[in-house]
């Protein structure tokens, strides 16, 4: 599915994409089609078709596609903060190396350009992977749906499994950036302590509540005991970040917000995006103080992230705030 254009907002379209078409597929290759896909809130994500029936997805970063432009905290920028922006070519490449190197199934790169002058942004071009997703999947086929989960587990333990030099963005570290030197425990700590002041700021129920939700916060913090053992973690793993590649196999799309972080992290995500489906990719090795610190962490993430997006022009303003109530609701309420 494809959106509108937002107020004042140029997207691409088939003239402007031609000169990267033509680069990466040749000049006889013409554009019948461009669709935007939806769901992105940081970059342009362009599904071409040709006219000889093939197609490519075009990955494309600019303020134009940036709905956080203008919205994010202090120091959103610095590279080597776990939590800066996940938005970037580099941060795609860095993270489909490292995905690949474990053996888990992201779309090919075909193409990446920083020059600027097939197009006015950073471009990347990629295999489209037209299977569908894991989310239409288990809706339609549910046993086939079950099949895809059992090999996604697969994929999670190979992330899971390798060993992290430490905490922060995988492309960061790979390329040999320097660690921020905090825990991942930490680092998620003062996450959520940020989006209690945005959600303070916004909402009177958190202003009233402050107190407890950050002492609440430091309790479940205080609980976690130090270890080694990080691994890869993609971070906002839902069924909708699934793609079904020719072979039925699970292929992870989304991947720029790749950490090397707690396990903990990735299966709170998979449990709230999961739902009664979690069963199939639970782990019963894990931390269960991690998991209790982690969950209460992403509401508070939830309520934060949520408001300050809405306060630009995202075009589902209303799903943010109702985004951000459901877990403001499931803060207050949340007994570890």
């Amino acid at each position: 599915m494809s959106t509108g254009p937002a107020r004042g907002r140029a997207f691409a379209d088939a003239r402007s994409l031609a000169p990267v078409v033509r680069e990466v597929f040749g000049g006889g290759r013409r554009i019948v089609g461009v669709e935007r896909l939806r769901g992105g809130s940081k970059k342009g994500v362009y599904r071409v078709g040709l006219a000889d029936g093939a197609s490519a997805v075009v990955y494309l970063w600019s303020a134009e596609e940036d709905y956080w432009s203008g919205l994010l905290p202090e120091g959103h920028d610095d590279p080597a903060d776990p939590f800066s922006h996940a938005s970037g070519l580099d941060l795609l490449e860095g993270a489909t190396r490292r995905l690949a190197a474990v053996g888990v199934r992201v779309p090919r790169l075909l193409f990446t350009d920083r020059g600027r002058g097939l197009y006015p942004a950073d471009v990347a071009v990629a295999e489209d992977v037209r299977g569908g997703t894991l989310q239409e999947q288990l809706a339609a086929d549910p046993a086939a749906g079950r099949r895809t989960l059992g090999r996604l587990a697969g994929a999670l333990r190979l992330m899971h499994a390798h060993r992290a030099p430490a905490f922060g963005r995988v492309a960061w570290l790979d390329g040999g950036g320097a660690p921020s030197g905090v825990s991942c425990e930490r680092g998620y700590l003062e996450r959520a302590l940020v989006n209690l002041s945005t959600a303070v700021a916004h909402d009177p129920r958190a202003a009233a509540a402050e107190s407890e939700l950050a002492g609440k916060l430091h309790a479940l913090h205080a609980g976690v005991e130090p270890r080694d053992g990080l691994g890869v973690v993609h971070g906002e793993l839902g069924p909708e970040h699934v793609l079904l590649g020719p072979d039925g196999e699970p292929v992870l799309i989304d991947v720029e917000g790749l950490l090397y972080a707690d396990p903990e992290v990735e299966h709170c995500w998979l449990r709230m995006r999961f739902d009664s489906r979690y069963e199939a990719l639970r782990d019963p090795g894990l931390d269960p103080r991690r998991l209790a610190f982690y969950r209460y962490a992403m509401h508070l993430d939830l309520v934060g992230g949520p408001l300050r997006i809405a306060a630009g022009d995202f075009p589902d303003r209303r799903w943010m705030l109702e985004t951000a109530d459901h877990h403001l609701r499931q803060a207050l309420a949340y007994r570890a």
